[in-house]
């Protein structure tokens, strides 16, 4: 065993030797929420384990926290449907017809709840997908203020559409009415956070929802099942458990399902897609694939990148659809930047995700230490080197970063989303050649250039807006600030997942009008005075 493999493997603790304000105490999930009721689960159950290893008489062992409900069959996940359904009532139900206020004050209610739970959410963040004790923080107070921030936005979306318009002899009100049931499905590396961009904007505009937890990230959205059961009227949000690849085509198939808000892969979006019934009923809001590159210009400051391009290619462990997955480096700046980017990857400290500082933790997908180790070989049967020492040691959920050159075409990591800690770099002589290696990739979201001089880098820019959502000069790729478009071409995404583009997302523009005439006048201020109508108002939103 090599020296960096007895390091790594001592990382993992016994039990004893878990600070106690971090230990687990093994959540065995019996309850969901369906309809308004917590109801009891005594069937089959999917066994959680951790990615920390505890160390033991016999070895290290994968520390079993938790198991949740696992059902054999498709009558629990219909019930859960039929539930959002009988409370979306098609538009007529208590939640769609509610006030933008009550729907606010509801939303406020549940935050306010979500709060208290911080502790177990942030603990139950470590331990299920090895996220930093930082980290996980981040998450939880970063989810609280999207929230916060879709509220005001959804207030000014409902200011917008406070008055009436009197165009051409029509008088009209415009405002955004919700599209029914929406089924949301998150992803493991932020289960909360990315989850609840679509989940709470599919709720404040009014729609009902079936909420799938990922895979992986499952227990840490059971201290708020409660908080969703007392905080919205029944059936708004229901939860789904069960195989992903059994349950969710019984629910499409259906066609109940109007909106699919899903973050994962486009090969399931594609297929999920294709199992409704009626393809023109439903909407997709989706957040998928993504190989983001960054491009590094001769005249770039090495420093600045290479601090930028760690931040971008190894924040939790790389494991970001934003993340930075291969490196276009052009061959006069290559040999100084891969000894500066070998050296700081070097520096990276692993631990476990509550230790001080700790910047590699475990990796919570079982079988990605095999597949990271296969691209490694894979790379280096074609002709490339790890750059750093010890890169790509493992020892057991422990994969110590690697900064692979050159990778060319033919390498699975030329083209394959690694989606974990491990670093490409290609050389280049001619700019033309990142550009046609974007122009060829199936996914579109993001691109970083760096570079000291404004003149090729503007001559980059323009045409890479075209093929990419977001041109970062300088600058790691990235999502935030939530205000921002967050989307992509191709494969990469469906829809736009910012504050105010979310709700637009989960609604449509739906319009009352009438004939600009004095009996008409007279209705319209009567619903309006008489407070008749919600949808019909001109109540303005403080």
């Amino acid at each position: 065993m090599t020296n960096l493999s007895q390091q790594l493997e001592i990382l993992f603790p016994a039990e004893d030797q878990i600070p106690e304000e971090f230990r687990i105490e093994a959540l065995h999930q019996r309850d969901y929420l369906v309809d308004g009721e917590i109801r009891q689960w005594d069937g089959p159950t999917q066994e959680v384990v951790s990615p920390i290893f505890v160390q033991t008489p016999a070895g290290l062992v994968r520390k079993v926290i938790g198991s949740y409900p696992l059902p054999v069959d498709d009558n629990e996940a219909l019930d859960a449907l039929d539930a959002a359904v009988r409370a979306f009532d098609s538009g007529r139900g208590a939640w769609p017809t509610m006030s933008v206020t009550d729907r606010i004050e509801c939303m406020e209610r549940f935050v306010g709840k979500m709060m208290e739970q911080k502790k177990a959410v942030v603990n139950l963040l470590m331990w299920e997908i090895g996220k930093t004790l930082a980290d996980s923080i981040k998450e939880f107070d970063r989810t609280v203020q999207y929230i916060y921030d879709t509220i005001d936005a959804f207030k000014d979306v409902d200011r917008a559409g406070s008055r009436f318009r009197i165009e051409e002899g029509i008088i009209g009100q415009i405002r955004r009415s919700p599209l029914g049931v929406v089924l949301c499905m998150g992803p493991f590396n932020y289960p909360l956070n990315e989850t609840y961009t679509t989940l709470i904007p599919a709720i404040l505009m009014g729609n009902t929802v079936l909420f799938k937890p990922p895979k992986h990230g499952t227990l840490l959205h059971h201290p708020l099942l409660d908080a969703f059961r007392t905080s919205f009227p029944k059936g708004v949000v229901n939860t789904v458990y069960g195989r992903g690849a059994t349950v969710v085509p019984t629910l499409m198939k259906s066609g109940k399902i109007n909106v699919l808000a899903l973050i994962g892969s486009s090969r399931v979006a594609d297929s999920l897609k294709k199992m409704h019934p009626k393809s023109n009923r439903l909407r997709a809001v989706l957040s998928l694939d993504a190989k983001n590159a960054a491009i590094i210009l001769p005249d770039a400051d090495i420093e600045l990148t290479v601090k930028e391009c760690m931040l971008g290619a190894m924040s939790f462990n790389g494991q970001r659809c934003t993340a930075l997955k291969i490196l276009w480096v052009h061959r006069s700046v290559a040999d100084v930047f891969l000894q500066r980017m070998g050296e700081e990857l070097n520096k990276l400290k692993p631990g476990m995700p509550w230790s001080q500082g700790a910047q590699v933790t475990p990796l919570p997908e079982p079988g990605k230490p095999a597949y990271l180790d296969a691209c490694l070989r894979d790379a280096e049967a074609k002709g490339a080197r790890i750059m750093n020492e010890g890169g790509g040691t493992t020892v057991e959920s422990f994969v110590f970063p690697a900064l692979v050159y050159p990778v060319k075409d033919g390498m699975k990591l030329y083209r394959e989303e690694q989606f974990g800690p491990v670093v490409p770099v290609v050389p280049f002589d001619d700019i033309d050649e990142p550009i046609a290696y974007i122009i060829d990739a199936d996914h579109g979201q993001q691109v970083s250039i760096f570079g000291s001089e404004s003149e090729p880098l503007a001559r980059l820019i323009d045409p890479l807006v075209n093929q990419v959502s977001r041109v970062n000069i300088n600058a790691q790729c990235q999502r935030g600030p939530d205000t921002f478009p967050f989307t992509g071409r191709k494969d990469s995404a469906e829809g736009t997942l910012s504050v105010e583009d979310a709700l637009r997302s989960f609604s449509i523009r739906t319009v009352v009008a009438t004939k600009d005439t004095a009996q008409n006048k007279t209705i319209l201020n009567d619903i309006v005075e008489q407070h008749q109508s919600e949808f019909l108002s001109t109540k303005f939103i403080f």
